[in-house]
């Protein structure tokens, strides 16, 4: 697997960049996923987000998300970017490109990567506030915290 597929970067993503890593003559869909910075969570208005990684395990980490996808999608291709630093509202935080022979594929390679990387990969995100910050550890605490904010 080519070690270019999967970044981090404190830079704005090139989306289309990450979209060329995964172009395949033998494949007939390309589902991207772009992440991006939104103002309101849980009824709370966010000012600007910081991500923070462990950076070497964090890359190798997105690597094995994308070998499982090759295994659970046969002729499947993956690259992920993944943004650090301060982003404000709007701001791209993550793209996920996978192309396939078909677009189903694609689509639900798509949606395993983003819960696998919520999951497993040690990328945290401080979220800023107008009342105060709060560190968010595992990923998937701010999608509670939406769910509860839903009921």
């Amino acid at each position: 697997m080519q070690s270019n597929l999967f970044n981090l970067t404190w830079e704005p993503i090139d989306v289309q960049q990450v979209i060329d890593k995964v172009v395949d003559r033998n494949c007939g869909a390309i589902a991207t996923f772009l992440g991006t910075v939104r103002e309101m969570t849980a009824g709370k208005k966010t000012l600007q987000l910081e991500y923070q990684a462990y950076e070497p395990m964090a890359v190798k980490t997105l690597a094995q998300i994308g070998e499982e996808v090759q295994r659970k999608w046969p002729g499947a291709n993956v690259a992920i970017t993944h943004r650090l630093g301060t982003l404000g509202i709007s701001d791209v935080a993550v793209v996920v490109a996978v192309s396939s022979p078909h677009r189903k594929p694609a689509y639900e390679a798509n949606a395993y990567i983003m819960e696998r990387i919520k999951e497993m990969v040690p990328i945290w995100k401080k979220e800023f506030w107008e009342d105060g910050t709060q560190w968010i550890g595992d990923q998937r605490e701010t999608t509670s915290h939406e769910e509860e904010g839903n009921r």
